[in-house]
């Protein structure tokens, strides 16, 4: 049964992060809200973008654009074809209409808070608090401005908080109350909210994300720094109950004439180490330098031999490859007949990766250019998943070792993983907990709008979610 327009209220709840296998699984029982829904409503995994991050992952679930056409391929994005400019895909970057512009066109307000990639604050219908990406101190984090006193009154003076200080941190303790006090603040925020004349709703909560890189350690037998027995090993479990409550208390307030839906832009798995890219490529004669570090440090520290230089790499939980490309690249060496043969050389070299054993990682790697619509800006020209994503790209260069488990950032447990979490529910009507298959996070965007009873950009192409 295809779904069809409803005219009601959309209230969106995102748990950046929310991994499939223990909302829908190993917790399900412990979280009473989330079961509820589950079971009266309808559910599946959402595949994510492709990279599965943050940014572009929300951009891409909210504009129904894949990331080739919203012009970046995560955080860190090359400015030009110089060897040095990367720049942060704000919300500046993000040129596509997203829900609530779409809503607001059609008359419909909306209250949106932290969503990724909404700072800086642009004019909507209806009021914003922007995301974590907002710099410190930010002084208009609001729409409209005027919005910010108010929160202030909410909290009683304390600041709004749009993320934990630093979820790298080996301070485990103080991290956890950083990331209670976030959430709690900004359900206390959308609770305010809440009250005010809205059509569609929509937070992201990052503490879920955090706490997956904080703790997955923790938790996990599967991962190599695990120990039975620590001080922290509920410390997920329990901060997904403490979700659950506070999910449970917004539910309670919005009432029954409102659709829910509870997506992740991702999920979550264990880390097991970390790829050195530049050191592999430096081992393949890809990358020269002039002169080797003698500690560790990122690349773009050391001195590279661009006239002998055909690939060098950005780290992150995925990695991104560029190409020196003769005539694109200011010393660029490879000639434009050979590249997309070279793809497929570099592809394959990338697939006989191996652990520290020996052993294959079970490395894939894909070209922009041949699996978006288009790309706009500069893509990278391989992006890269180590072990499919059980092993991070590291970009530093020294010490002479391509597989180590330390990160260059600070302590870090986890990676992402391609699906995250779809939920679905109408208060009004039992929709019998069935689960959805083939969902992949393009489709939440117009499926959003039909709810409201708003007609879909044609923009948006991927097809509505047929959940009722």
């Amino acid at each position: 049964m295809t779904a069809v327009g409803t005219g009601r209220r959309v209230l969106v709840i995102g748990l950046d992060c929310a991994e499939p296998t223990l909302v829908f699984e190993q917790w399900r029982s412990e979280l009473p809200t989330l079961n509820r829904l589950l079971t009266h409503g309808t559910f599946g995994r959402l595949r994510s973008s492709d990279p599965p991050i943050t940014v572009p992952a929300w951009a891409s679930m909210l504009s129904g654009l894949d990331p080739g056409q919203l012009g970046f391929y995560g955080f860190r994005n090359r400015r030009d074809y110089s060897y040095e400019g990367m720049t942060i895909a704000s919300g500046a970057s993000v040129k596509a209409d997203r829900v609530w512009d779409v809503a607001g066109k059609a008359g419909k307000r909306s209250v949106v808070v932290g969503v990724p990639q909404t700072y800086p604050v642009k004019p909507m219908e209806g009021w914003l608090v922007s995301c974590f990406l907002t710099p410190p101190g930010a002084e208009k984090f609001t729409w409209p401005p005027e919005l910010k006193d108010e929160i202030g009154q909410v909290l009683d003076g304390a600041p709004y908080e749009v993320d934990v200080h630093n979820f790298r941190t080996d301070n485990k303790a103080q991290l956890l109350a950083d990331l209670y006090r976030m959430t709690d603040k900004r359900f206390k925020v959308l609770h305010h909210l809440l009250h005010k004349p809205w059509d569609f709703g929509m937070v992201v909560e990052m503490g879920t994300d955090r706490i997956h890189h904080g703790f997955w350690a923790f938790m996990d037998p599967r991962h190599r720094n695990y120990v039975p027995g620590n001080p922290f090993e509920n410390a997920i479990r329990d901060y997904y109950r403490h979700v659950d409550r506070l999910i449970g208390e917004l539910l309670a307030q919005v009432g029954d004439d409102t659709l829910v839906m509870v997506v992740s832009d991702h999920g979550a798995k264990p880390m097991m180490g970390a790829f050195c890219i530049n050191e592999w490529l430096i081992g393949q004669g890809l990358l020269v330098l002039k002169e080797y570090p003698e500690a560790q440090v990122p690349l773009e520290k050391c001195e590279v031999d661009w006239s002998r230089t055909k690939v060098w790499g950005s780290g992150g939980y995925y990695a991104r490859m560029h190409f020196n490309v003769k005539g694109r690249e200011p010393q660029g060496i490879i000639p434009r007949a050979e590249y997309n043969a070279f793809v497929d050389e570099m592809i394959q070299r990338l697939h006989a990766t191996t652990d520290q054993h020996g052993r294959l990682l079970g490395t894939t790697a894909v070209a922009p250019a041949r699996i978006y619509r288009q790309t706009v800006n500069i893509p990278p020209d391989l992006m890269v998943y180590f072990g499919d994503l059980s092993w991070r790209a590291l970009g530093s260069v020294g010490g002479g070792k391509v597989h180590t488990f330390e990160n260059d950032t600070g302590p870090d447990d986890a990676n992402h993983d391609w699906h995250g979490i779809f939920i679905i529910d109408d208060p009004r009507r039992d929709l019998g907990g069935r689960r959805l298959d083939g969902l992949q996070l393009q489709q939440v965007a117009p499926t959003i709008l039909t709810a409201l009873g708003v007609p879909v950009p044609p923009t948006m192409t991927a097809p509505v979610i047929a959940w009722d």
